[in-house]
């Protein structure tokens, strides 16, 4: 019981090596042996089922993307290479990776300018507020601020939160 049991899991385990082998010979007369038909020309199938010749659109369907305004395809309904899928690939990963980087500087700007607006706001209500403010000046000193820098002050930041504070 137990044999049969084995020799039943080793002819279920050998199924996928029944796959199909195929050989062809290219325009320099080499022989090539693939598991992967090549996209044109006479195919010899030495293990598995053949393989029927690709069948090319009728003519009106041709034409009828191109009336449409579609694009031919570069490959004329040929597989895609490795090379040329893995290309397409990083492509789109750099184009992914591209607008995300923006998309982040973006939200960078965004808070940049959020804190900025933020920051206008309170030293415009300190101003308004009249209560006395020093600044410290050139020689480290601390010097009161007057009326006239005052009103300078709350003109100045009045006009870079409109001019920069939206909401």
């Amino acid at each position: 019981m137990t044999r049969t049991a084995v020799l039943l899991l080793a002819m279920l385990t050998a199924l996928p090596v029944a796959a199909q082998i195929y050989s062809w010979k290219d325009k320099d007369g080499k022989t090539h042996y693939s598991d992967i038909p090549p996209p044109s020309g006479p195919v010899k199938t030495i293990r598995g089922t053949p393989v029927p010749a690709p069948v090319a659109p009728p003519v009106d369907e041709q034409e009828e993307g191109k009336a449409a305004g579609e694009q031919p395809a570069a490959d004329d309904g040929k597989p895609k290479t490795l090379a040329e899928r893995e290309e397409e690939f990083r492509k789109r990963r750099a184009a992914e990776a591209e607008a995300q980087a923006k998309a982040q500087q973006e939200q960078e700007r965004e808070a940049e300018r959020q804190r900025f607006c933020e920051d206008a706001r309170n030293q415009l209500a300190a101003l308004n507020s009249g209560q006395r403010m020093a600044r410290m000046n050139a020689a480290g000193e601390r010097e009161f601020i007057s009326d006239e820098a005052r009103s300078a002050d709350i003109s100045r930041l009045q006009r870079q939160i409109d001019e920069n504070c939206s909401n």
